[in-house]
């Protein structure tokens, strides 16, 4: 029979209201949703009985978004990493948000795509309309791309949870600070390796640079003649190793009180541009010149990449000791120079079996290269310095 034409749009409006119903019921939970640039907002979600299924309405830094800054500078020189904020449809349970604990709230979080979590608290506002997630870290890493996630266990205040979890993406710049100028080294700059209490050895390794220690006498220079690729054993007396050693007590005088006052001015650098990076694990980061500060020791835990031009100085100063994992390595790139690095470490350093290591340590104690571990850069220790078959070249 045909329909009239009031049939028609008698009906016409029923149907879609239930296509509308049937596409709202069918939203699948199993998606996650991108969220939108901060200032757009999109329709709230799914109604349930009477309540509305909260949503991400807005977020900053916005999806996609480029070149967006590591880290903020307070006025009072505090250095924070770049917050990462989510604002929702309406007003939320922080209880299903928020986090007081680094690294505890499991709702809202931020990582490198590529996998790595980045430690942080997440605080909502007055209204409990926006959640903040501020990094631990001081800085989050340059040129690197992050998802931040809010997940369906965000509740509503009428404990009405989200019908999807939303994540968007953003990629920070390439920022390079400039402020630090190199520890200056004087005398001992001449140096590969240096010591004011001795040099032992397991053969055989291979130097390239001058080697000595004082005011320890020259039979604490364990180093032979043809362990020295390059350069020459200096010793404060004629104990030192023959037949090549070269007795000059002034000049390791000399390079000795310019190791301390290289390590004094490490360590009294101010105004840090991260602290406690990483919260002392730097293994996987990529880390931008600048100054580096840790209440706590270091663990290279697996490769870390400095990386900035020619003339990028890094200088980290470590109140705790310097270790590097085993067949680990420190890699350098766009052109950064070992000479231009600096590790001031008030505890032992351990540079672990098979791994390699670039730039000049300062340390207060001992430095121990373990078997097969290489070093491009100096290795200057106010206590001793321990060789097992290494190669360590000076810059």
């Amino acid at each position: 029979m045909k329909m009239t034409r009031f049939e028609n749009s008698y009906k016409l409006p029923i149907f879609m209201a239930l296509l509308f119903a049937t596409l709202l019921a069918g939203g699948g939970t199993g998606r996650v949703f991108a969220a939108v640039a901060p200032g757009v907002t999109v329709a709230p979600g799914t109604l349930v009985g009477a309540a509305t299924e909260p949503t991400v309405i807005s977020s900053s830094p916005g999806d996609r978004a480029t070149n967006v800054p590591i880290s903020t500078n307070t006025s009072d020189n505090v250095v924070t990493g770049a917050a990462v904020t989510a604002t929702f449809s309406q007003p939320m349970d922080p209880e299903t948000v928020s986090s007081s604990s680094p690294g505890i709230s499991l709702t809202f979080t931020v990582a490198e795509t590529n996998g790595n979590d980045v430690p942080g608290t997440v605080v909502m506002n007055d209204a409990n309309t926006v959640a903040t997630f501020t990094p631990t870290w001081s800085a989050l890493n340059p040129n690197t791309s992050y998802t931040a996630t809010v997940t369906m266990a965000a509740k509503n205040a009428a404990g009405v949870a989200m019908g999807n979890p939303v994540a968007w993406t953003f990629t920070t710049g390439a920022i390079e600070f400039t402020g630090q100028a190199p520890v200056s080294l004087g005398a001992a700059g001449r140096f590969a390796i240096l010591t004011k209490s001795g040099i032992t050895d397991v053969h055989p390794s291979a130097i390239n640079g001058d080697a000595g220690a004082s005011p320890i006498t020259g039979a604490a220079i364990h180093l032979t003649c043809a362990e020295m690729v390059t350069g020459i054993i200096y010793s404060p007396n004629a104990a030192g190793p023959l037949p090549c050693r070269v007795t000059d007590p002034t000049l390791l005088t000399t390079a000795v009180g310019d190791l301390q006052a290289a390590y004094t001015d490490a360590a009294g650098r101010t105004l840090p541009n991260f602290t406690n990076r990483g919260a002392g694990d730097i293994g996987g980061l990529t880390l931008a010149p600048g100054l580096y500060k840790w209440t706590t020791g270091v663990l290279i835990s697996k490769d870390v990449t400095l990386s900035g031009g020619a003339d990028a100085v890094w200088i980290f100063q470590i109140e705790g000791t310097l270790t590097e994992a085993d067949a680990t390595r420190v890699i350098l790139k766009g052109g950064a120079q070992p000479k231009n690095i600096f590790w001031q470490a008030s505890g032992d350093v351990a540079i672990g079996t098979t791994a390699h290591f670039e730039g000049v340590i300062l340390a207060k104690k001992l430095i121990a290269m373990k078997t097969g571990a290489s070093a491009n850069g100096r290795l200057l220790a106010q206590t001793a310095v321990t060789l097992e078959k290494n190669a360590v070249s000076q810059p």
